[in-house]
């Protein structure tokens, strides 16, 4: 985040892409996909994120590439949680949890026990934590 900005500031597409790390095409997609995720849009189609988008952005961003959630089980977390709202930290959704983040995108079977993956997952994840 650049030091000279509020952190209550707006934010361009560019300096939330360097914030999580993530392309800008990856944030314009996710534009599409996930409709509570909507910039403010000024001349030219410049996009200024708002700091609820800014977080709302960090919660997709750790949903998808930290905690192995699919784009469609994100989709059904931010539609089923707090009406629409960003969705709670993922550690008090333990069954939506294991419901929600299937291996792979395609989510057909592939043979594995996920639930007891993902069991075990978090098992190892709370050890870690100790």
């Amino acid at each position: 985040m650049p030091a000279d900005k509020d952190p209550g500031a707006l934010r361009t597409i560019g300096e939330l892409s360097q914030q999580l790390g993530v392309a800008q095409h990856i944030l314009r997609y996710w534009e599409t996909r996930f409709p509570q995720l909507k910039p403010m849009q000024r001349a030219g189609n410049r996009r200024y994120y708002r700091p609820a988008d800014v977080e709302l952005a960090r919660r997709i961003n750790r949903l998808l590439n930290q905690e192995g959630y699919t784009v469609r089980g994100v989709q059904k977390l931010l539609r089923d949680r707090n009406g629409g709202e960003a969705p709670e930290p993922v550690e008090s959704l333990a069954a939506p949890a294991q419901r929600d983040a299937p291996i792979a995108e395609h989510e057909e079977p592939i043979g594995v026990d996920v639930f007891r993956l993902i069991a075990l997952r978090n098992r190892l994840s709370e050890a870690l934590e100790r």
